[in-house]
């Protein structure tokens, strides 16, 4: 994974952690659920560069 891949994946979890906090504190389901997603999708991404990272 290179470094470039790696902080793009963390800024996109703090962005979904980010987007589930103000859901939480202003009672916004929809963006609370569109930051668990972004989370879920940054771990995603992150477990498939993991994965190509083994077979290089």
């Amino acid at each position: 994974m290179s470094a470039a891949d790696k902080i793009k994946n963390a800024a996109e979890d703090l962005a979904g952690k980010a987007k589930e906090t103000v859901g939480k504190v202003t009672n916004n389901d929809s963006l609370e659920a569109e930051g668990k997603a972004d989370q879920a999708k940054a771990g995603v991404k992150k477990t498939g560069e993991d994965v190509k990272d083994v077979f290089k």
